[in-house]
């Protein structure tokens, strides 16, 4: 191989190494900072008596409507935090694999979806909190983003995801008692509407 082309290669490599390094740091980056604000806001909370759950998605109030915004932030209990941080990580990287330009409208989508649903369908007086409706609006947008692009690699990245969590798929049901399924419900539809939307 003549030494010019030897060179273009290393060249081409160098740079294809420094682009998937520097992808890799801010994916790290995106979600240690969101994990970040989730976990330093339980420590808040509690060292706050859970005084912070105001601020969730009280359903049909005024003051309810600004929990879109912070209900994600918050979590009732060390175990609920957990639950919602494994998925948020694990599903948020695959959004971010698939095109990392989508990460931010794909959260936003599935907040302000799954806070809009439980405000509506939520039983009066009820206080919706957690993390989970933005994780299940990564799953809607995952499982929908081959059908509507019908690119290979994103038809691959829905069936990985269908086959790893795709029993999630249940929590959109009612079941038991202190389990958003309205904020569940609402954040799928968010991803999936975010999937048509970023089609092409």
């Amino acid at each position: 191989m003549p030494a010019k082309n030897r060179s273009s290669l290393t060249t081409s490599a160098a740079r294809t190494g420094r682009q998937v390094t520097k992808s890799l740091k801010t994916q790290v980056t995106t979600l240690g900072t969101a994990l970040g604000a989730f976990w330093v806001t339980f420590v808040l909370n509690t060292m706050l008596g859970g005084a912070l759950n105001q601020f969730g998605i009280i359903p049909r109030t005024t003051d309810g409507l600004r929990g879109i915004l912070f209900a994600p932030f918050l979590h009732g209990n060390l175990n609920h935090l957990v639950a919602n941080t494994v998925p948020f990580l694990a599903l948020g990287w695959m959004v971010m694999l698939r095109d990392a330009r989508h990460f931010l409208p794909v959260t936003l989508f599935s907040m302000l979806a799954a806070g809009l649903v439980a405000w509506t369908l939520g039983a009066p007086g009820s206080v919706h909190i957690g993390a989970s409706g933005v994780v299940f609006g990564y799953l809607g947008f995952l499982l929908l983003a081959g059908v509507y692009t019908r690119s290979f690699w994103s038809i691959v990245l829905s069936l990985v995801t269908a086959a790893l969590w795709g029993g999630l798929v249940l929590g959109i049901a009612p079941s038991q008692a202190g389990i958003s399924w309205q904020a569940h419900l609402g954040g799928f539809a968010g991803g999936i509407l975010a999937a048509r939307r970023y089609r092409k």
